[in-house]
């Protein structure tokens, strides 16, 4: 029988570390002995924040945001200096904090929780589009941006959105996030769809 080299105990933890995403054998190996050759408070600390992340953690029954255990929905959505009538809508709870940290968003949100997908299996039917469609006329909601991701999956999400919204009844403005090539990269080496975007939303000077 071959030996062991690592204790169970470090190996047993380098396998978890490896289940997370973008995590491979050598970022385990070093996040696990980072942690056995630091002082134990830190290991104590982070067993103890992971074990109360899914008792702690829930998902706002309006917005689908993540929220504290105790809030009934989402801060943003209830603060009174939000604009309700204005809603973004993301692929993702993550998102919301990449738009927040602009400081210049102040409505709401709607969180899909994903795009459709059909390699993955993922249908209008596994995302929250039922309920963003409630919130347009229960929130009298006036403006929709889509700032689904700039993917082939986010582009379907974003065309099935419209078409969703523009068949209601109500009459709600449809706007999607701008897209443009970002500074420092040449026009080689960007994708089909960040140049689409780019034409479409060009400006004249």
């Amino acid at each position: 029988m071959a030996s062991r080299l690592l204790p169970p105990a470090l190996e047993k933890v380098i396998e978890e570390l490896g289940r997370l995403p973008g995590v491979g054998a050598r970022t385990a190996e070093r996040y696990a002995y980072f942690l056995l050759k630091s002082d134990q408070h830190l290991s104590t600390k982070l067993a103890a924040a992971i074990d109360k992340l899914h008792s702690s953690v829930k998902t706002c029954p309006v917005t689908f945001a993540l929220i504290d255990s105790s809030d009934d929905v989402s801060p943003l959505y209830a603060d009174s200096s939000r604009n309700k009538r204005l809603v973004a809508v993301v692929e993702e709870p993550l998102d919301i904090i990449a738009i927040e940290r602009t400081g210049q968003y102040h409505g709401t949100y709607h969180v899909l929780g994903g795009a459709i997908s059909p390699i993955d299996n993922i249908g209008p039917e596994q995302l929250h589009i039922p309920e963003l469609l409630k919130r347009l006329e229960s929130d009298n909601v006036e403006e929709v941006i889509i700032a689904t991701n700039a993917s082939v999956e986010g582009e379907s999400t974003a065309l099935y959105l419209q078409r969703q919204i523009s068949s209601t009844d109500l009459d709600i403005k449809l706007s999607r996030l701008a897209r443009g090539i970002p500074v420092g990269v040449d026009l080689e080496y960007a994708d089909q769809i960040t140049l689409t975007h780019a034409l479409e939303g060009r400006r004249t000077l």
